[in-house]
C-alpha cells in the first residue's frame, strides 16, 4: 500500500512540476525588463511557437519575443528559466512550457 501511495505522489508531482517550479522560482526580473506582461521565448521554425504568436495576436495580448537561436540575451534568460524546449512563455513572472492557452489566460488575470 505504501508503494502505491508513493507512486501516486510521484506521478502527481511530475504532472504539476511546472506549477511547482514556477512557484518556487518565479522570474519577475525578466518581466520587469519589458512593458509587456508576456515574454515569448521561441524559434522561427517551431510550429507551436507560431501557434502561440497567433494566439497572442488574436487575443490582442502585447508580448515581447526572443528568438533563442538569434538573441544571446534571450537564450540566457531561456536557460535560466529552465528552458529545454520551445515555446517557453513567461506570464507575469510565471513560466509556461509549451503551447498552453489556458495557462496563459489564467496567469494574465
Amino acid at each position: 500500500m505504501k508503494k502505491l501511495l508513493i507512486i501516486v505522489v510521484l506521478v502527481l508531482l511530475y504532472q504539476f512540476r511546472e506549477d511547482i517550479f514556477s512557484f518556487h522560482s518565479p522570474a519577475p526580473e525578466y518581466a520587469a525588463m519589458h512593458q509587456e506582461k508576456v515574454i515569448l521565448y521561441a524559434t522561427s521554425w517551431c510550429a507551436y511557437c507560431a501557434k502561440t504568436r497567433e494566439f497572442l495576436e488574436a487575443k490582442n495580448i502585447p508580448y515581447h519575443e526572443y528568438d533563442v537561436e538569434v538573441s544571446s540575451e534571450g537564450y540566457e534568460q531561456f536557460k535560466a528559466l529552465g528552458g529545454r524546449g520551445v515555446p517557453l512563455v513567461l506570464v507575469n513572472g510565471k513560466v509556461i512550457k509549451g503551447f498552453n492557452t489556458d495557462r496563459i489566460l489564467a496567469y494574465l488575470k
